[in-house]
């Protein structure tokens, strides 16, 4: 049973927006994101406050794209865990208006961008970016985000979000698999709490060198860094575009709790 201070809280909310509980969840994302942008507190422990104040479970809307390649099911099934409402579809209206996208990607990196192409996902992935909407790359999905792709012998054009070239990595054992530790980008917000924790690794490519940079006139990206055998990106965050190498959905609550960080700034 709700308390009197809950029961006042949604007497106040159903005064002042009626039952339209869009506008209300609009309310509580943009109080998150405010708060997170400024620095003041957690953004998932801001929603879970505000949302135990009126009663009310926000749960963003988000698209996890169906190229035929990634393990979808699993991201869905770790979206959902993170308190997303997800929908895994190749639609691109859905896949547009969605309050997040998540790009997965297994295998090799031309393979990966025929499917993104046959789904026209390199444009929806640019009109979102242009109009400041989250997307999340996983794994090859992060690769593909880059200019261009060496692997087996093969030379593939990227989707040129950011400036650099996916390589092999130059290791004693391949392909890097299993659990690795990260460097953590100063105020970064996905690996808020878990900075020190160890991500599942599953690649023998990578990108191994930044090439993005602003000279101070924007907000430089956050870049987290990892190694096996030399160093390669192991995170990118950039305005509403953010990428991760490992694989979140098998990281156990270490990669939970990122998701988590992602989807409560949505």
């Amino acid at each position: 049973m709700a308390s009197i201070k809950e029961q006042d809280a949604r007497v106040c909310c159903n005064a002042r927006f009626g039952r339209d509980h869009d506008r209300w969840r609009c309310v509580l994302r943009t109080s998150a994101q405010l708060a997170v942008r400024d620095g003041l507190c957690n953004g998932r422990l801001l929603l879970h406050c505000l949302g135990l104040e009126i009663g009310y479970t926000v749960s963003p809307n988000v698209v996890v794209l169906d190229y035929g390649s990634g393990n979808v099911r699993s991201a869905e099934r770790a979206l959902i865990r993170a308190g997303a409402s997800v929908t895994v579809t190749s639609d691109t209206a859905l896949s547009e208006n969605a309050d997040g996208l998540v790009v997965p990607g297994v295998g090799a990196f031309e393979a990966c961008m025929r499917g993104i192409n046959a789904v026209q996902g390199g444009r929806t992935i640019g009109r979102r970016l242009a109009g400041g909407r989250p997307v999340l790359g996983i794994c090859v999905g992060m690769q593909v985000l880059f200019e261009r792709g060496r692997e087996h012998g093969t030379d593939a054009e990227g989707l040129g979000e950011w400036p650099g070239v996916v390589d092999a990595l130059e290791a004693p054992v391949l392909p890097h698999m299993g659990w690795n530790t990260v460097d953590t980008a100063k105020g970064s917000v996905l690996f808020a709490g878990v900075e020190s924790e160890r991500f599942y690794f599953v690649h023998s490519y990578a990108v191994k060198r930044w090439e993005l940079y602003t000279h101070g006139r924007t907000t430089p990206p956050m870049v987290t860094w990892a190694e096996h055998g030399e160093p390669f990106i192991a995170a990118v965050e950039n305005g509403p575009l953010s990428a991760v190498q490992f694989h979140p959905e098998k990281s156990g609550d270490a990669g939970a709790e990122l998701l988590r960080n992602w989807v409560v700034t949505l």
